[in-house]
């Protein structure tokens, strides 16, 4: 990724807070979080199949967030955006704040200031896919271990989302082709 792109995403990134998209969820409805997620399970690469719109992925496909354990603790996070036949990707890290509840930033030096909201809303028991949202409800994403989601598997994962106060029919289904 060159500077230029660098800094783009940068202030992407920093300004998306400040102005946050349309909301996608009923913030009436309490999100409902998972009781454990065992972190050694949820390391590796995830395939994103859907998400609600936001700025920072506008025209992105084949979008994977991959997590790694750092040695102090922490996740690393490396998400990666197919976007007009090139890759790009940003590195981050998150926390793990309490069961089922973390926080997620790309401009680690800004600290907790900078952090977003990553909780987990529904697991399947064997960690093939997830349902993430934020209390916000300007984000959510269907994640899997694999780049296609089964139909049943979807189908939970909408349940999830449904339950939890968002409104499904604003999902874009993210381009899987590699």
């Amino acid at each position: 990724m060159t500077g230029i792109a660098r800094l783009g995403l940068l202030v992407a990134v920093l300004v998306t807070p400040l102005v946050a998209g349309a909301q996608v969820r009923d913030q009436g409805v309490p999100l409902s979080v998972v009781t454990s997620v065992d972190l050694n399970q949820y390391l590796g690469q995830w395939y994103e199949i859907a998400r609600f719109p936001n700025r920072f992925e506008r025209g992105c496909q084949n979008v994977t967030a991959t997590y790694g354990l750092r040695d102090d603790g922490r996740v690393s996070v490396l998400n990666s955006c197919g976007k007009d036949g090139a890759d790009e990707t940003i590195e981050g890290q998150a926390w793990v704040v309490s069961p089922g509840k973390l926080k997620v930033t790309f401009v680690p030096w800004l600290g907790s200031i900078a952090a977003g909201d990553y909780w987990v809303l529904h697991l399947e028991p064997d960690y093939s896919m997830a349902v993430v949202g934020a209390p916000t409800g300007d984000f959510g994403w269907i994640l899997s271990r694999k780049p296609k989601l089964p139909k049943a598997k979807m189908a939970r994962a909408l349940a999830a989302l449904t339950a939890n106060g968002y409104d499904v029919e604003q999902l874009e289904f993210v381009v899987q082709d590699k």
